[in-house]
């Protein structure tokens, strides 16, 4: 369970042996991609068509 004052909040699952999921930073807005795939993975900001962030308002 989460507590109130983490700094990231989960906002999307997908998978179980091949993950997605994004990740908002609640002091920035910014999200982030994360994806697993066995034993690897990596979290990389999540960019729009534009190619700039993606920033959810909080």
């Amino acid at each position: 369970m989460a507590k109130t004052d983490d700094r990231f909040v989960k906002i999307y699952s997908q998978g179980t042996v091949n993950i997605i999921e994004i990740w908002v930073d609640k002091e920035t807005g910014v999200n982030y991609i994360y994806r697993q795939s066995g034993y690897s993975g990596g979290l990389t900001v999540l960019l729009n068509s534009d190619g700039k962030p993606v920033i959810s308002k909080l």
